[in-house]
């Protein structure tokens, strides 16, 4: 478990950029109560990233471009909307639980959701030592948002690495060059007042704090109004269903709700109209990774 929660801290360290709102808590009381007086770690934090490029290499390549993550300042509607183009305003609160959990919350200093940006100049495939061929899969992106919640906790029962997130994407343009089309502004929320998300029959509206008025073991009471909610496991496990492999990375996606939306496709540079997906739901979606 020692090589574990050192992952837990690096997990931690990466996902400081997506900070979260220092009132809103993915753990109910009782898992918290399990933290309460343990002393712990604390990390402030602003920065902003360029990396000139990513490549990933098998036989040939596929190389994402240009790439800088920051405030919704370093994108042309962010910076317009008055933000500036720091992560900034970043809490990050470890501590180890009496059980040997590792308890990873993130929060701000100024109790707003944290504003991210992300640009991209292109992603591409790359034709190996054998030949020049490539092909632009997406270039051109810039898009901002929000992130109101990140909780992660890597439980030493079952050597799960359990992530709770909250997040908006407000405004995302792209173009998927291989296919000639281009997407103007698509925009992730929260599914709102007017979804079943635990399943029991009730719909809850969103009381006047933003958060669902239910006891605090539901999963609406998770789910903060406005914002898409995401429960992930990441662990080590065998494959799915006939699968022999072994020791491979599960992904086990609990839940994740959303609203989406995109008030402009492109084709051939001329708009073909809109979409709008309502009350998104995927859930008991699994996913085992390895190599071949």
């Amino acid at each position: 478990m020692k090589g574990l929660k050192r992952i837990a801290l690096i997990t931690a360290m990466a996902a400081a950029p997506f900070a979260a709102n220092a009132e809103l808590q993915a753990m109910n009381d009782t898992a918290m109560g399990d933290v309460t007086g343990q002393a712990g770690v604390t990390i402030e934090l602003e920065t902003k990233v360029s990396i000139g490029q990513f490549k990933y290499t098998d036989e040939g390549s596929f190389a994402v471009n240009d790439i800088v993550l920051g405030g919704a300042g370093v994108t042309t509607i962010g910076a317009g909307a008055g933000f500036n183009d720091l992560l900034d305003q970043i809490k990050v609160d470890i501590d180890i639980a009496d059980d040997g959990d590792a308890i990873i919350h993130v929060s701000t200093l100024d109790s707003n959701p944290i504003d991210w940006g992300l640009n991209i100049g292109s992603m591409e495939l790359l034709a190996g030592n054998t030949g020049t061929d490539s092909t632009t899969l997406i270039s051109n992106l810039s898009g901002f948002g929000m992130l109101a919640q990140l909780d992660i906790r890597v439980d030493t029962a079952t050597d799960h690495l359990n992530l709770v997130a909250a997040f908006s994407v407000e405004n995302m343009d792209f173009d998927v060059d291989f296919l000639g089309v281009g997407v103007r502004g698509l925009k992730i929320t929260g599914a709102g007042g007017n979804f079943d998300y635990d399943g029991d029959g009730s719909v809850m509206a969103a009381d006047a704090d933003g958060e669902f008025g239910l006891a605090p073991t539901s999963q609406e009471a998770l789910v903060l109004a406005g914002f898409a909610n995401a429960n992930l496991d990441v662990y080590k496990g065998s494959g799915l269903g006939a699968s022999t492999a072994t020791d491979v990375l599960r992904i086990d996606v609990n839940n994740i709700y959303m609203d989406v939306s995109v008030a402009s496709i492109e084709i051939g540079g001329a708009s073909i109209g809109s979409v709008a997906l309502d009350n998104v739901a995927i859930t008991n979606t699994k996913l085992a990774v390895y190599g071949h």
